[in-house]
């Protein structure tokens, strides 16, 4: 069973239909949505401000989701994909987007809809990422737009297929 805390009081709040890995935590002023998935040792931190995450959220192994003391608090729309070891820290990001592995996302950083930040990116603090962008490196920069394969064949399928990958745990 998921390690979840309550934090001066305040307990996590958990959707319908999510699957949360033996060894996944979760604290604090955080509510996740419907149909999402904690992978094995993914924390998700709500100790110093709210985390709000939308339905169909894939958060993978080894990944954090923290925020700024009273400065940053953590919002993630539906259909968010965040890979194995990403760090998502008092940012905000749109529906249907994909967070490569190894990425950092900084305090006041926005990704917008439908984009993709490469594995091991690091976008700097207070970026805005354009909806339909696909930003890496270090820093993060726009490489290029997201077409229909993009968002069909990586952000929805991924997406969808952690949905499947649940399923199969008993």
């Amino acid at each position: 069973m998921a390690l979840i805390k309550s934090v001066k009081g305040i307990v996590p709040k958990i959707g319908e239909n999510c699957f949360l890995a033996d060894n996944s935590t979760i604290t604090g002023d955080v509510v996740i949505g419907n149909n999402c998935s904690l992978w094995f040792n993914a924390v998700v931190r709500g100790d110093v401000h709210q985390i709000r995450i939308g339905n169909n959220v894939n958060i993978q192994d080894n990944a954090v989701v923290h925020c700024t003391y009273k400065k940053a608090s953590v919002k993630i729309g539906n259909n968010v994909s965040i890979a194995h070891s990403a760090i998502i820290h008092g940012c905000t990001i749109h529906d249907n987007v994909l967070i490569g592995m190894g990425a950092i996302i900084m305090d006041g950083v926005i990704i917008e809809s439908h984009s993709i930040i490469a594995a091991g990116a690091v976008v700097s603090k207070d970026t805005l990422v354009k909806s339909g962008s696909v930003y890496g490196g270090i820093p993060a920069k726009l490489i290029k737009t997201v077409d229909k394969d993009l968002l069909e064949g990586e952000i929805n399928r991924i997406a969808n297929n952690y949905n499947m990958y649940a399923s199969w745990y008993d």
